[in-house]
C-alpha cells in the first residue's frame, strides 16, 4: 500500500541510493593506489577464487545528450574513438591482472555507459574477447549490457550472445513524444518493440526495461500509457527509477525548465498508478523502485533471500571482488572501494603510463564493514540485526530515528531485530540512512548538494 502525503512530505528529503556504504560523497580525494594495489590482491586471494569476481566495463560515449541522464558520459558522433578506448580497457585490465597471480574466475560482467551499444558489434568483441581469453568463466556466470532501442542491433544482440551475454537492458524512460522531446531522447515505440523481440528471438533469458517518473512534462495520464505500452512487451524486469534532479552535478539537467518538473505529490501518485498496474499484470515488487516477473532470476533470488546489491544494482550474484574498468568506473573489495578518473583524457594519461587510473576512494575499518551489512540486509532482504559491539553507537545514532521510524509504521523492531514494513518498502533508503554513521555525524544542511531526494 503506497504510503500517505504526509509520509511522502516528511521523508522527501536528501538521502543516498546506497549502491555502497559509506556512500560515494563521503570518500577521500587522491586515494593511495599502492595501498589500494595491495588490499586489492589480499583480498582476492582470500576470496575472489572461492566465489569468483564482478566485472564492470564503463563505456561512456554516446551520439547525443539526454537532458536527464546524470551518469558519466561523451557526447561524440565520431565512432574512431572507439580503438582508442578499447586499447584503454586492455592495459588497465593488464594492471589488475599483474596483481592477481592467478587467473580470475569471472562470474558477473556489465557493460554499462553511456551507451555501450554505440560501440560496433565487431569492436565489442574486439574489446571482450582478449578480457575473457584471461579469465575462467565460471559455470553459472551473468553477462549483461544496457542498451539504446534506437542503435541495438540485431548483430549487437547476436555478437554479445554468442560472447556469452543472457540480459540485456534497455533505457526506455517514458513513451511520451512530448516527454521525449523535453528530455532530447526521441525514441519510437516501435523501436522499443523491435529491440524486445529480437533479444527474444535471439535467446536472451531476461530483458529489463529501465524507466523514469518525475521526467519533464509527464503526467498522469502519460505514465500510465508508458505503463500499459510496457506491460503489452511482457519485460522480464522493470526499474522504475525516481528522477533524480542535481543539477549542481548533471549540467544537462540544466537545459529545461523545472517548472515542467511534476511536483512531490504528482510523483507519488504517478509511482502509485504505475505500481498498481505492474503489480496487477504479474510483476513482483522486489524492492527500491524494481518489479521483476515470478520466474525471473531476480525474483527467485528475493524469495530464497540471496539477492544481493553493489555499485551495478540488485544482483544474482554475491561476489566479494568487483573490478570497474573504464573512465569513472567504481572497484570495491572487503577493504577498499576506489573510483577512477571522471576525465577521459586524465583516464588516457593514467592507463597509457601503465598506472591505475583511481583517484578517489575509501579504505574501511570494522564499523564501516558492519553497518555496510546492515544496510545492505535492509535494501536485499527488508530485515536487519544489530551486532552486540554496535548496540552503544546505535542507541545514539540508529534507534532515535527507528522509533520514528516504527512510529509511521515504517520498520517494527525488537531485541535489536529490524523488520521493514509493507508502506516501509517505499522508504527503504530513508531507513538505511538511520544507519548511515557519516550523515548521523555530519549536519543536514550539508547534505542537501550532496543526494538526491527519495521521493
Amino acid at each position: 500500500m503506497i504510503a500517505d502525503r504526509y509520509l511522502l512530505t516528511k521523508y522527501n528529503v536528501p538521502v543516498p541510493r546506497y549502491t555502497s556504504y559509506p556512500t560515494v560523497p563521503y570518500w577521500q580525494d587522491n586515494i593511495d593506489a599502492a595501498k589500494w594495489l595491495a588490499i586489492f590482491g589480499k583480498d582476492f586471494m582470500a576470496t575472489g577464487n572461492s566465489k569468483g569476481i564482478s566485472l564492470y566495463i564503463h563505456l561512456p560515449f554516446c551520439e547525443s545528450l539526454c537532458t536527464y541522464c546524470g551518469c558519466n558520459k561523451k557526447i561524440t558522433t565520431n565512432h574512431a574513438v572507439e580503438g582508442d578506448y578499447i586499447d584503454a580497457i586492455h592495459k588497465e585490465w593488464a594492471l589488475y591482472l599483474s596483481h592477481m597471480h592467478q587467473k580470475p574466475i569471472i562470474r558477473e560482467l556489465h557493460l554499462g555507459g553511456g551507451t555501450p551499444t554505440f560501440f560496433s558489434p565487431a569492436n565489442l568483441r574486439r574489446l571482450l574477447m582478449p578480457i575473457l581469453n584471461m579469465a575462467v568463466i565460471h559455470d553459472e556466470h551473468d553477462f549483461s549490457f544496457e542498451g539504446h532501442p534506437n542503435n541495438t542491433t540485431r548483430e549487437h544482440l547476436q555478437t554479445l550472445y554468442d560472447i556469452g551475454f543472457r540480459r540485456v537492458s534497455y533505457g526506455v524512460q517514458d513513451n511520451d513524444p512530448e516527454v521525449q522531446r523535453l528530455i532530447n531522447r526521441s525514441q519510437p515505440f516501435s523501436n522499443v518493440q523491435r529491440v524486445i523481440e529480437t533479444a527474444r528471438e535471439i535467446g536472451y533469458k531476461s530483458v529489463n526495461f529501465d524507466l523514469i517518473y518525475g521526467l519533464p512534462g509527464q503526467t498522469m495520464q502519460t505514465i500510465k500509457q508508458t505503463a500499459r505500452q510496457v506491460i503489452s512487451l511482457l519485460p522480464d524486469r522493470i526499474a522504475f527509477y525516481s528522477y533524480a534532479h542535481v543539477p549542481w552535478t548533471s549540467r544537462g539537467q540544466r537545459l529545461f525548465d523545472e517548472d515542467d518538473l511534476p511536483g512531490a505529490d504528482e510523483k507519488l501518485n504517478m509511482y502509485a498508478a504505475a505500481k498498481e498496474l505492474f503489480v496487477n499484470n504479474g510483476y513482483i515488487d522486489i524492492g527500491m523502485d524494481h518489479f521483476a516477473r515470478e520466474n525471473d532470476d531476480l525474483n527467485v533470488a528475493f524469495r530464497q533471500g540471496r539477492l544481493h546489491r553493489n555499485f551495478m544494482g540488485y544482483t544474482t550474484q554475491n561476489t566479494d571482488i568487483l573490478i570497474g574498468l573504464g573512465v569513472s568506473s567504481i572497484s570495491a573489495t572487503p577493504g577498499a572501494f576506489v573510483q577512477n578518473e571522471k576525465i577521459l583524457h586524465n583516464y588516457y594519461q593514467k592507463v597509457g603510463s601503465m598506472q591505475l587510473a583511481v583517484v578517489k576512494g575509501l579504505f574501511l575499518n570494522d564499523e564501516d564493514r558492519r553497518f555496510g551489512r546492515y544496510i545492505l540486509d535492509l535494501i536485499c532482504n527488508g530485515y536487519t540485526t544489530i551486532a552486540d559491539c554496535d548496540v552503544q553507537v546505535a542507541e545514539q545514532f540508529v534507534m532515535p530515528l527507528l522509533k520514528e521510524f516504527e512510529t509511521d509504521r515504517l520498520v517494527s523492531f525488537c531485541d535489536g531485530h529490524i523488520h521493514v514494513t509493507d508502506t516501509g518498502k517505499r522508504f527503504v533508503r530513508n531507513i538505511c540512512s538511520a544507519f548511515d554513521l557519516y550523515i548521523a555525524r555530519q549536519k543536514a544542511a550539508q547534505r542537501e548538494k550532496m543526494f538526491s531526494k527519495a521521493v
